[in-house]
């Protein structure tokens, strides 16, 4: 399993009330991917730019299309491959999960159509997921703080190792912080036009 399909479990795994914001999950979930192919060196970093490395075959679809994506780009800051790659990604791995039975629709009783959300399996998969949250590995954590998942710390955490990876983590919380900065603009504006046709 990759660390972005270990996070989306993660996610998927939160109750009903606690819910993820779709584009700072994706912006995470591009974030994971980028680490997982730095990994592999499949990508690797000039400075913040990123930097297509070896063409590979992970095994896993969506890191393999996330490997597609780096070609014909050129060089590109970390930020921007983030928003790139990172559009609409939560949506493709909850499919993901779904096409793999990880994420499943609770059987329903009689002939009452279903409502409500899917739901994950029990799995070993995703106890995996749960146990590396758990461990509090530094750089899972980082990526399940910028996805705002994170709870309330009882102690500072570890600085992530490698300074690439803390340049990808650096990218993926600049642009969380943008996306929530223009949700906030576009709620400000929203409510300035209500207020206008409300005379």
């Amino acid at each position: 399993m990759t660390t972005a399909r270990d996070l989306a479990l993660v996610a998927l795994g939160r109750p009903a009330d606690r819910p993820v914001e779709q584009g700072d999950l994706s912006l995470a979930l591009a974030g994971a991917e980028a680490i997982d192919l730095l990994e592999i060196e499949a990508l690797t970093l000039d400075g913040d730019r990123v930097v297509p490395g070896l063409p590979v075959a992970t095994g896993d679809r969506l890191l393999d299309e996330a490997v597609a994506t780096l070609a014909g780009h050129g060089s590109e800051t970390v930020e921007d491959w983030l928003w790139r790659r990172g559009r609409n990604l939560a949506a493709a791995y909850v499919d993901d999960l779904q096409r793999s039975g990880l994420l499943t629709r609770p059987r329903r009783h009689g002939l009452q159509p279903w409502r409500g959300r899917s739901v994950l399996a029990d799995s070993p998969v995703r106890a995996r997921a749960e146990e590396r949250r758990a461990s509090g590995e530094p750089v899972f954590t980082a990526l399940i703080d910028a996805a705002g998942m994170g709870e309330a710390p009882d102690e500072t955490p570890e600085t992530p190792n490698g300074d690439a990876v803390t340049t990808i983590l650096a990218a993926v919380g600049d642009a969380v912080t943008r996306l929530e900065a223009l949700r906030l603009r576009r709620d400000v504006e929203s409510a300035a036009f209500d207020n206008v046709w409300r005379g």
